[in-house]
C-alpha cells in the first residue's frame, strides 16, 4: 500500500479543585441628602475594610481591594406621574481573595447580615503556577491522544510506521472550509452555589472543579 495521509484530532481534559476564591461585595446606601448618603456608605464600609485588613494580616485573605465608588441621584416618579424629590444613591465595590474556604464560608454568612452589604458572586480560581502546569500537561495529553489515534488508524489498514507532518491548535490546519471558526485551545470554568447553613451563620459553598481542556489537530503519514 502506498503512503497514506492521516489527519486526526486529539483531546484531553483535567479537573482540579479550586485553590482560591475571589468574593465580590457591594455596599450600598440611599437617602434624600447626598452628604448623609456618603456618610452612611462610609460607615457601612469601614468595618468591612477593617475586617478584610485583619484577615489579610492573619493570612486567610491573600489580597483585597476597594474600588468603584459611585454616587448618583435619580428623581423617581409618583403613582400619578409626577416627578418626586431626588433620591441619592451611593455604592462601593470590594473584592477579597480567600485561600481558606472554611473562613470564607463563615465570613460570607457574617457579612451578609450587615446593613447595606450585598454579597455578589464568587470567582473560583487556581494559582497561576498550578494553572500553567495544568495547561502544559493537558496540551501534552491532547498531542499524545492524537498520536495514539493516528497509530490506531494506521494499524487498522495494515500500516505500521507513522510519521508526524503537522500539529496545531484546532482550526489552524488548512481546511477546505476556511470559514469554520477555530475554538480556543484551553478553557476553564467554575460555578458555585450558596445556601444558609442550619444552626449557624456559615454559608454552604459548593464550588465545581475547574475544568481545563485542550484539543489539537495533527496530520501524519503512514507506511
Amino acid at each position: 500500500m502506498s503512503e497514506v495521509v492521516i489527519t486526526v484530532r486529539g483531546e484531553n481534559e483535567r479537573r482540579i479543585a479550586p485553590e482560591r476564591a475571589v468574593a465580590h461585595l457591594t455596599i450600598r446606601a440611599e437617602g434624600p441628602e447626598r452628604g448623609a448618603v456618603v456618610e452612611r456608605m462610609a460607615a457601612f464600609s469601614e468595618p468591612v475594610r477593617d475586617d478584610l485588613a485583619s484577615r489579610k494580616t492573619a493570612g486567610t485573605v491573600a489580597e483585597w481591594t476597594s474600588q468603584r465608588v459611585s454616587v448618583w441621584s435619580e428623581r423617581p416618579w409618583s403613582a400619578d406621574g409626577k416627578r418626586l424629590a431626588p433620591v441619592h444613591y451611593g455604592s462601593v465595590d470590594f473584592t477579597a481573595t480567600f485561600t481558606d474556604f472554611a473562613v470564607l464560608s463563615w465570613w460570607a454568612g457574617e457579612v451578609v447580615e450587615r446593613e447595606g452589604v450585598q454579597l455578589g458572586w464568587i470567582d473560583w480560581q487556581l494559582t497561576p503556577g498550578t494553572r500553567s502546569a495544568a495547561e502544559r500537561d493537558v496540551a501534552a495529553g491532547a498531542v499524545a491522544g492524537a498520536v495514539e489515534r493516528a497509530n490506531a488508524y494506521a494499524s487498522a489498514i495494515g500500516l505500521s510506521t507513522v510519521t508526524p507532518l503537522e500539529i496545531a491548535d484546532v482550526g489552524l490546519l488548512a481546511r477546505s472550509d476556511p470559514a469554520q471558526p477555530a475554538p480556543r485551545m484551553l478553557m476553564a470554568k467554575a460555578e458555585f452555589a450558596a445556601a444558609d447553613a442550619g444552626g449557624g451563620s456559615a454559608v454552604q459553598l459548593q464550588p465545581d472543579d475547574i475544568v481545563i481542556t485542550a484539543a489539537v489537530e495533527a496530520r501524519f503519514t503512514a507506511r
